[in-house]
């Protein structure tokens, strides 16, 4: 069975509840659990949402999504790139009840892509791209927690723009928490990272994650420090709702107005959270699918589709908009993380703290988790990756360096479209350049350029083709030769065809071989026949 067909099982007992897959996935959902509460409750802030919006969001996001999709290391929840379309929409559409609307519709159109197989454009995503947006993702994780772990957090945990909310940039940020330190937070970070980075070293006790212990060393020292002055403010700790009853656990849960299914900025709304988060999903998966130690391949159309139920679900019960998220899936995958039982894990630790243990999860300082965050950001954005790909040649290096910077300083989708358009352009200088080889050769005495066409000669060779022939010598002998080729544009045949007929007022003899007058655009019948199936 190859990767595809693997990760397309629904469920599988046997592969989801072996002892192996259990030894790594239990203590890497609590880890994940960990960093994503904060962020959850971050991205809410931001969002101008309830704080249980985000929690929902994340709880769904984990049991919901991850059970229909395909991706085995991949991890949803409320997205830090939707934030501002998110307080937008709730503002300009007068009610967060209304905003839930546009959610459940967003989730319905991601199934249509879905089932339209939209995934695929996943497919073009430069290679380059991708690394530098996990690149990137790993530069801000450093960047961004700086401040959380020296005691500053004015920013919401998540926040992956350069320009932030409260009108600092990530970098006055930085300086801004230098320049008010809390020592307090610095001793709990410094152990914190002391913890992450030999904890793992020693045989005897690697098997208790070191993200664990870092959390529970951080919750007794800020417990020791309170009445001192070190003790840590409130903004420096966890920040969860805390319910006293069932009854009031589901007064947190809000509903669609569906009386509003006719307003026209509903749709535009729904629309537009469809296609961004759809957009920004796919590249995660393309992200986490190479950095997955096992390096399998996640069917995109088949997670549109359970990113759709994902959305309709968080809208229908007063959740977020939410994607696959790179930080949370990175998380998993360095905490060893195998399967998909990971991510439902996670959500259902997400639940179950909601309702059991609210008051302790307060008291988890923000610092002991950007400590964890760091380490992520650090294995993400390794040296190594960066000689790599400049060993990988300059049309690799300048898009991936071009990615890493642009959403560094402007945000991830941004980044990400910079990126692509540098990739692209190296992409098409490269085909523009091999569409052909020619070569000379002596018959008779008399020399022969011989042009040998590519395997695929598009419309975008056109140019390249149509300058070679105009500047052939007069008197010589050409044959152009498609014996290879499985596809010539239209355009590119005319040219080909045009040179021939215009070649006797130059004395040029042209030959042309395996030249067809006409070719099929390749894969095309199989496209058309092919029967739909989400993949």
């Amino acid at each position: 069975m190859n990767n595809q067909q693997n990760n397309g099982a629904f469920f599988d007992i046997g592969k989801y509840f072996s002892k192996a897959s259990l030894k790594k996935d239990l203590p890497s959902s609590i880890v994940v659990f960990l960093v994503a509460l904060p962020l959850c409750l971050g991205i809410a802030l931001a969002s101008g949402a309830p704080l249980f919006a985000g929690v929902l969001t994340g709880i769904i996001g984990g049991i919901v999504v991850s059970a229909i999709s395909g991706s085995q290391l991949s991890v949803s929840g409320p997205a830090a790139g939707l934030t501002v379309i998110v307080f937008g929409a709730i503002a300009s559409l007068g009610s967060y009840e209304t905003f839930l609307l546009a959610v459940v519709l967003a989730g319905i159109l991601q199934i249509i892509l879905g089932i339209l197989k939209a995934g695929i454009i996943a497919n073009y995503f430069p290679s380059s791209v991708i690394e530098g947006m996990l690149a990137a993702i790993g530069v801000i994780l450093i960047l961004k927690q700086l401040p959380h772990a020296l005691g500053i957090d004015s920013d919401f945990e998540g926040d992956e723009s350069f320009f932030q909310a409260d009108h600092e940039n990530t970098f006055s940020a930085i300086y801004a928490a230098f320049n008010m330190l809390s020592y307090g937070a610095i001793i709990i970070s410094v152990l914190s990272l002391l913890i992450m980075i030999f904890w793992p070293k020693i045989r005897q006790l690697a098997a208790v994650p070191a993200p664990v212990i870092v959390v529970a060393s951080g919750v007794i020292f800020g417990i020791l420090f309170q009445n001192t002055g070190l003790a840590l403010r409130p903004e420096q700790l966890v920040t969860i709702p805390v319910v006293n009853s069932f009854d009031q656990f589901l007064d947190l849960f809000s509903y669609p107005d569906f009386t509003q299914i006719s307003n026209q900025q509903v749709w535009t709304v729904a629309f537009t959270l469809a296609i961004v988060a759809s957009i920004e999903t796919l590249l995660s998966i393309e992200a986490v699918d190479k950095i997955d130690p096992m390096k399998r391949v996640s069917p995109t159309n088949r997670e549109l589709v359970a990113q759709g139920f994902g959305n309709m679900a968080s809208g229908m019960l007063g959740g977020l908009p939410m994607t696959s998220v790179i930080v949370r899936s990175s998380v998993n995958v360095n905490s060893g993380g195998k399967t998909k039982m990971s991510a439902i894990y996670h959500g259902f630790w997400l639940l179950l703290s909601v309702l059991f243990i609210p008051i302790i999860l307060n008291k988890i300082p923000l610092a002991c988790l950007a400590a964890i965050l760091l380490i992520t950001g650090y294995k993400l954005a390794r040296f190594d990756l960066f000689r790599k790909m400049w060993q990988s040649g300059k049309d690799q290096f300048i898009p991936f360096v071009v990615t890493v910077l642009a959403i560094v300083f402007t945000d991830l989708l941004k980044g990400v479209a910079i990126g692509m358009l540098v990739g692209v352009f190296y992409i098409l200088r490269t085909n523009l350049r091999n569409p052909y080889f020619y070569k000379f050769e002596q018959s008779g005495g008399k020399e022969i350029i011989r042009i040998k066409l590519a395997q695929e000669v598009s419309f975008l060779n056109k140019a390249a083709i149509q300058y070679t022939l105009s500047n052939l010598p007069s008197e010589s002998h050409v044959i152009i030769d498609g014996t290879d080729s499985m596809f010539i544009d239209r355009d590119v045949l005319e040219i080909i065809h045009n040179f021939r007929h215009n070649a006797f007022s130059k004395g040029t003899v042209v030959e042309i071989l395996n030249v067809k007058e006409q070719y099929d655009v390749p894969g095309l019948k199989e496209l058309i026949y092919k029967p739909t199936k989400i993949s």
